[in-house]
């Protein structure tokens, strides 16, 4: 799942594009499906998120594939690929890569750049895929941390060890819990490409909130972002508990130590034990 990333491919414009957006807002005001399979799907996400560009993703994927070392054709998944911005560069590298996300519509958009050795699906994270075996699984973004319970958590992880081939790598990037919450910024406005969004944060204890609203086309929207704030115990109590040894931990994109204190990222590389 997306989770990550994810963008509404658009093939059509005016009254289609609202048709598909109201219909999103509906249901995320009624709760009929989890949050992320609405957020994710629309193409407001995208917009709110385009800061994220191909340098940032090019430049964190090169400095993962010179520590990892990995071989010319190894075997990569992208778990909750979103747009495929990473399993594109990951491909360009030399690797044969498979992108997973919940998004049909990311997935749809994704799908134009297949060849033989990239190819996208539209897939659950808590399930194993096709009982494929994998050198190293990337799960990037912030992709985690989105269900309720420890028990889909580790879902997703048993279904990452059961993917991955002995001694295979599993690599997360996630936010650094401690400091997005001592750093959280209350209420911001952000105006993008003529919409101005309206953003909320709060941290209740066990989860950081986004409540996002704007207004387009005449209509309001709203929609809520609800993470997990998992610090490096949580992630090490999980990993352990799924079969991995943590082999390392970064801070940021550059590889940098982790410092709970003042690093932006929580950068794991894990090893199926």
């Amino acid at each position: 799942m997306k989770l990550k990333d994810a963008t509404l491919l658009q093939n059509s414009f005016g009254i289609n594009r609202f048709v598909q957006n109201f219909s999103v807002n509906i249901m995320t005001k009624t709760n009929s499906t989890d949050w992320f399979e609405t957020w994710f799907d629309t193409s407001y996400y995208h917009t709110l998120y385009k800061h994220r560009d191909t340098d940032e993703a090019e430049s964190f994927i090169s400095n993962l594939i010179e520590y990892l070392k990995l071989k010319d054709g190894s075997k990569c998944l992208d778990l909750a690929c979103g747009k495929g911005r990473h399993s594109l560069f990951l491909n360009k590298n030399g690797f044969d890569v498979t992108g997973l996300d919940l998004s049909i519509n990311s997935i749809e958009s994704a799908k134009s750049m297949e060849n033989d050795t990239l190819k996208f699906d539209v897939h659950d994270m808590r399930e194993v895929y096709q009982d494929e075996k994998f050198d190293a699984i990337f799960n990037l973004f912030t992709s985690f941390g989105y269900f309720d319970s420890n028990e889909d958590n580790l879902k997703v992880l048993y279904s990452v060890h059961k993917m991955l081939k002995d001694d295979g790598i599993f690599i997360i990037d996630f936010m650094n819990a401690k400091k997005s919450i001592n750093s959280l910024v209350e209420s911001e406005m952000k105006e993008i490409d003529g919409i101005n969004f309206k953003i909320k944060r709060s941290f209740d204890g066990k989860h950081i909130h986004k409540n996002i609203q704007f207004e387009d086309e005449s209509q309001d929207f709203e929609f809520n972002e609800r993470v997990q704030a998992l610090f490096k115990e949580d992630f090490e109590r999980l990993l352990n508990k799924s079969g991995f040894r943590i082999e390392q931990l970064f801070g940021d994109f550059e590889l940098n130590p982790f410092d709970e204190s003042i690093s932006k990222r929580l950068i794991i590389i894990a090893k199926k034990a």
